[in-house]
């Protein structure tokens, strides 16, 4: 991605830790900060820093002192692994905010970035959906553990900021996608694992692939570059924003986007859907508009996008013979 377009209030001197800086969002936020001048950026990977280890993430903040905390970690899968493992879904995600978050305070951080995300509104939600609807109505079952815990980490920061003064951020993305995802079925975001599904049956040459659900359900998704590029965007307002929405405010239904990633492919035969599983949320879609009025705006086209995780899962799982 270029150079952002507007000035940056970044880098005087700062540290910046990036809690799970080497996953989807992690990764992006990292490649972004590198070009900030002035900047210590701290992404230390889970093999060198246990984040459910609340002694050793206090012990790495007393030692390293960042400024602000960018905390992207967190388990995350497709609707199948949501609804295989609901304790863990909402376990190890709350252990990992509050081993962060109050690490940072107890440290001293000043400002801290936590990522929602948009399943933390109402399964019947209007749309597009606006900030005010947050905690409006019941959430949507088959992801209720991972939005519960988003729920939390969000209360947690606005509590932190409440009885500590520390400058909280949260974003609340639509679905996310690009390079460093998953390409795991169990754990990656939808649009890898469209990726993962119409490229091997290319290569087996199989006559049809089938997906969950109907194809009807509708949803938004922005690339991890731009997300981070938001992210930043919002580090750099001079504002209380609170609770925001990033997105693109566009959405495709889930049948008309599998169309796109097929043909993206390469893959030409027939696309099945098997209707004895849920589509989830019927529709998510955000009302971007209270960013798009700072100035911020998306970059990246969604077939671009694809382009570029397509590319990556070839260079990382190539064809025999190729």
């Amino acid at each position: 991605m270029p150079a952002r377009p507007y000035p940056s209030a970044m880098g005087r001197g700062e540290r910046i830790w990036v809690a799970g800086g080497t996953g989807l969002v992690g990764s992006a936020i990292v490649r972004l900060l590198t070009h900030e001048p002035g900047l210590t950026v701290l992404a230390p990977s889970r093999q060198e820093l246990d984040l459910f280890d609340r002694e050793a993430v206090e012990t790495f903040v007393q030692a390293n002192r960042p400024d602000t905390v960018i905390l992207a970690a967190a388990k995350v899968g497709g609707i199948g692994a949501n609804m295989a493992q609901p304790v863990a879904f909402l376990t190890e995600n709350l252990a990992i905010q509050n081993s962060v978050m109050t690490s940072a305070v107890s440290g001293g951080v000043s400002t801290i970035m936590f990522l929602g995300s948009s399943c933390i509104y109402p399964r019947e939600c209007s749309q597009p959906m606006r900030e005010e609807y947050y905690m409006t109505g019941a959430l949507e079952p088959t992801n209720e553990s991972y939005a519960v815990a988003k729920i939390a980490g969000m209360r947690l920061a606005q509590a932190l900021h409440a009885e500590h003064g520390t400058r909280i951020l949260l974003p609340l993305p639509c679905n996310v996608y690009g390079p460093g995802d998953h390409f795991d079925p169990e754990k990656s975001h939808v649009l890898s694992a469209l990726v993962i599904k119409f490229e091997n049956a290319r290569r087996t040459r199989q006559p049809s692939v089938t997906l969950w659900g109907t194809g009807s359900a509708c949803r938004e998704f922005i690339h991890c570059d731009d997300l981070a590029d938001a992210c930043l965007f919002l580090l750099d307002l001079d504002k209380d924003m609170g609770l925001v929405n990033v997105g693109t405010g566009t959405d495709q239904s889930i049948a008309e986007l599998a169309a796109l990633v097929a043909v993206r492919v390469g893959f030409f035969g027939s696309i099945e859907w098997d209707t004895t599983k849920p589509d989830g949320m019927p529709r998510k879609v955000l009302d971007v508009s209270r960013l798009a009025a700072e100035g911020w705006q998306p970059k990246v086209q969604l077939a671009d996008g694809i382009d570029s995780v397509i590319s990556e899962y070839r260079s990382l799982a190539p064809e025999e013979g190729a």
